[in-house]
């Protein structure tokens, strides 16, 4: 049900909404979906910080296989004293180099921490990717349905103002009230307002669109794609299965090894190490010279770090809760997408199959008897309007679907396929 390849697809999250890239002459250029996928994805500040985030897990893994460094060291013992052991000529000098040896495989655990923290970054850069992917798309498609709603409008306003001629001609034939006239700018200008609205809602629409993309302000023209239409999504039971392979599900694995890999860490730690020096020492009041060799090893027997270890324990114990928690999270956002495009689907078929067929039917039929004298103008108003509001509707609807489309495809990590249905 589910293909496979992540996130540069997901210009399939608006359900064919992406259109070629085409330059309006005098225009700014218009936007299509993949340029504006692209685009949030070179720009996102988040996107940058989850890139850093891999560099610094990476430094921390090599840092975690360095080995320790020697030490170099130099004593004087004998000098400075009185009698004979005034000044150095009794001395005896030690120039020594000492190294440490950690044993028990402490460096190979602390390495598989570092190379499960990497992991980790790495996975959760992929999540960040989809998250942006994700809400660029919607953003999109609030800018392509502010579009269309406010071209809806000005049709609704060319439809009012096409009756004016008519309205007049029916005033001086007297056919009708020369309040009417006043009624049809009331309306039309209702109808303005509306509009104004929308391009309000637009112009932050376009902002919003605009950040994501790295611009403080909206530099493109309009936004290019299409709406209408729509497929039937897969169950609910399918999603919810395929959100296990989500990048921010997905990382728990890499954590619990991390995790995992500290507790042994935490458990070797008390183990001890073993301290090799090598020196010469050299005897001012003999001026022989001697081999001096040392061992150390430390005793745990005050500190066995069982804080640490308990510490891990509970870590490592609590990864699985984490899993489930963010899992469910992500069902919830999933079902409360899933629901509102299955909502959608379902105000679309009742919007097509009957409210804009018979109120466009009912619009004509009325415009027409309007002209006939068999119909007020109020009743062409109403008429008109009933369409606008039905397109309106529609409208939401087509928007609310590809949302959810988008949001589901984004906590997946792959678009999914719709059986697709025929565009209006």
């Amino acid at each position: 049900m589910f293909r496979r390849g992540m996130a540069a697809r997901l210009a399939c999250a608006a359900a064919c909404l992406i259109a070629e890239v085409a330059l309006a002459p005098s225009h700014a250029q218009t936007l299509t979906m993949r340029s504006a996928l692209s685009r949030a994805l070179a720009a996102s500040p988040r996107l940058t910080a989850a890139e850093r985030d891999v560099g610094i897990a990476t430094g921390q893994r090599i840092q975690a296989g360095a080995l320790l460094n020697p030490e170099l060291s130099y004593e004087q013992d004998d000098s400075f004293g009185s009698g004979k052991y005034r000044g150095t000529r009794s001395a005896e000098t030690t120039l020594q180099i000492s190294q440490a040896f950690e044993l028990f495989g402490k460096r190979d655990a602390r390495i598989a921490a570092g190379a499960a923290g990497v992991e980790v970054a790495a996975i959760q850069r992929k999540a960040v990717r989809l998250e942006v992917l994700s809400e660029t798309a919607i953003a999109f498609l609030s800018v392509l349905g502010a579009q269309r709603r406010i071209q809806i409008l000005d049709e609704q306003i060319a439809a009012i103002d096409r009756l004016t001629p008519l309205l007049r001609r029916r005033v001086e034939a007297g056919a009708s009230s020369p309040a009417e006239t006043g009624r049809a700018e009331v309306a039309s200008a209702l109808v303005k307002a509306d509009r104004e609205r929308f391009k309000a809602t637009l112009a932050s629409a376009r902002r919003e669109l605009a950040v994501l993309m790295g611009d403080p302000a909206a530099k493109f023209g309009e936004v290019s794609g299409r709406l209408d239409t729509t497929g039937k999504p897969p169950t609910f039971q399918s999603v919810v299965a395929a959100i296990d392979a989500n990048p921010q599900l997905v990382r728990w694995t890499a954590v619990y090894a991390q995790r995992n890999a500290e507790l042994l860490l935490a458990r070797l730690k008390p183990y001890p190490d073993v301290r090799i020096a090598a020196g010469w020492r050299h005897f001012n009041e003999t001026n022989d010279d001697a081999v001096r060799l040392t061992l150390s090893v430390p005793i745990p027997v005050f500190d066995q770090n069982q804080g640490n270890i308990l510490s891990a324990q509970e870590s490592l114990a609590k990864t699985r809760a984490e899993r489930e928690t963010n899992r469910n999270a992500l069902v919830v956002i999933a079902g409360r997408a899933y629901d509102s495009l299955q909502g959608s689907l379902r105000e679309l078929a009742v919007l097509r199959e009957v409210a804009i067929p018979k109120a466009v039917e009912a619009s004509e039929a009325i415009s027409q008897g309007y002209g006939q004298g068999r119909f007020t103008l109020l009743e062409v108003l109403d008429a008109q309007a009933s369409v606008t509001q039905a397109r309106l509707r529609e409208q939401e609807a087509l928007q609310n679907f590809h949302a959810g489309v988008a949001t589901i495809e984004g906590l997946v990590g792959n678009p999914f396929t719709l059986a697709r249905e025929s565009a209006r």
